[in-house]
């Protein structure tokens, strides 16, 4: 994954319950907004942060109590996005099935399960998912920023 030439960074700590989770949205559409995203654009990553908030909510902890941190990183055209939790790990190989791959299987031929992968993957530029045992899993996503056909 490309580095983001890092201005800002904003940190938001949730707790891992699905209310919440449009906080996130909330604070991702200011900031993209901010940054001079697109409407499409923020849509998509809302999606993108949606879907990796909610694999955190659903999966992560069988107990109550658990939190899921999201980092934004600002940077000049682009916005990268951490999802961590400390809760169960998965097979984040099986799960992603390569995700470069992904561009290319059509939706009907993508595992029960992997959608909110593919989901990611074609909604951002950038996604690498890290899943350790004992360590939770970090899901990393990058947006750039697209200039209109009337300002090229």
């Amino acid at each position: 994954m490309a580095d983001v030439k890092l201005q800002q960074q904003v940190r938001l700590s949730i707790p891992a319950q699905a209310e919440y989770v449009d906080l996130v949205r909330l604070t991702l559409y200011g900031i993209a907004n901010q940054m001079g995203f697109s409407f499409e654009d923020i849509e998509d990553m809302k999606v993108a942060v949606s879907e990796a908030c909610n694999n955190a909510v659903l999966y992560a902890y069988k107990r109550d109590g658990g939190m899921v941190d999201i980092v934004f990183n600002v940077g000049d055209q682009d916005l990268e996005l951490i999802i961590r939790d400390e809760g169960d790990s998965f097979d984040a190989e099986e799960k992603t099935q390569d995700p470069g791959a992904w561009h290319d299987t059509p939706l009907e031929d993508v595992e029960t399960g992997g959608l909110g992968f593919y989901l990611m993957q074609a909604l951002m530029d950038d996604l690498e998912v890290n899943s350790v045992e004992g360590r939770g899993t970090e899901v990393r996503m990058r947006k750039s920023i697209t200039l209109s056909e009337e300002l090229q």
